[in-house]
């Protein structure tokens, strides 16, 4: 067991490799607490399993920042499914922090995880903040990993790396919800740098699909065709599922898209790993009711049941 924990606080576990060269520039030491230091890394790892009926918490580390309360049952639609709330002690992500999280849904297992609230990135004068999110999905399980959106403020540099092992008979339902900025205070893309990667495997490793967002506002136009245009609000739902056959799928969700007050549109994914929906609109209330619209959409097509109110403890 200590073997364990001092594995999960080693430089090699939360630090992510071939971090992009739009923020790998701005590496640089600290002059306050250095990277790796007691505050800058924050470590959360979740199993769940099907036990007695119901899905449960059998495994659990975390580090501060990074934390979770108890498992929530509130669903009556599905009793058996918990509602995990990842929480930061911080006020956010700052310059040299390193956060990952795992979460791990076994066979036949199914949860709900998602963040009490937005996730701020703050401005950094050194350095940068990542963090690592890996997820796997086993035979027979339903994931959902729905986070709060990311806002990005002025001066701020962040990457974030999702990995997702889904299992050919699991589903999974993931979202990444970023702003431009602190748009109520009038900002729009005054961070320095914004990188995402998203990439969905199989068990063996084989590759499904993968998904890079470079935004750099200071290097070439990020408001322009073919990105922000003038929206504030960037939000995209993957489906990942045979439940489903992906092109119905796909059709369903650009349906429910379809007069919502957000620009965008719905398509089939590689390899018939299911379909997905990209969003774009002004501001957030439009954006992530639209987000929920498709939410409990793909949760009636997948498992038959519609999707509840989340609740913010």
């Amino acid at each position: 067991m200590l073997a364990e924990r001092l594995d999960r606080l080693a430089a090699g576990h939360y630090t992510i490799p071939s971090v992009p060269e739009e923020v790998a520039r701005h590496t640089q030491a600290l002059d306050t607490l250095q990277v790796g230091t007691s505050g800058k890394v924050g470590v959360l790892d979740l199993a769940f399993e099907r036990r007695g009926g119901r899905t449960e918490l059998t495994g659990h580390y975390q580090k501060t920042p990074l934390q979770i309360m108890r498992p929530l049952y509130y669903d009556p639609a599905r009793p058996d499914l918990p509602y995990v709330f990842v929480m930061s002690a911080g006020a956010g992500v700052l310059q040299g922090d390193r956060y990952r999280i795992d979460v791990t849904c076994g066979a036949g297992a199914s949860v709900h995880v998602t963040t009490q609230t937005a996730t701020k990135v703050y401005r950094m004068e050194q350095d940068y903040g990542t963090q690592l999110v890996r997820l796997t999905a086993g035979p027979g399980g339903y994931l959902e990993y729905l986070p709060d959106p990311v806002i990005p403020f002025a001066g701020s540099r962040f990457y974030q790396r999702t990995h997702l092992t889904c299992d050919p008979g699991a589903s999974a339902i993931v979202a990444e919800t970023m702003l431009a900025g602190r748009l109520a205070r009038g900002e729009r893309h005054a961070y320095t740098v914004y990188c995402s990667d998203l990439s969905v495997h199989r068990p063996g490793g084989a590759l499904l699909f993968a998904d890079p967002l470079r935004l750099v506002p200071g290097r070439s136009p990020v408001a322009g065709p073919a990105m922000f245009g003038e929206h504030g609000v960037l939000a995209t739902l993957y489906v990942i599922t045979q439940a489903v056959e992906a092109g119905a799928l796909a059709d369903a969700l650009h349906e429910a898209a379809a007069g919502s007050g957000t620009a965008g549109g719905a398509s089939t994914l590689p390899n018939g790993a299911g379909a997905w929906v990209r969003l774009l609109g002004p501001e957030s209330p439009p954006v992530l009711a639209t987000l929920h619209r498709l939410w409990d959409l793909a949760r009636r097509l997948i498992v038959g049941h519609p999707a509840p109110d989340r609740r913010k403890p």
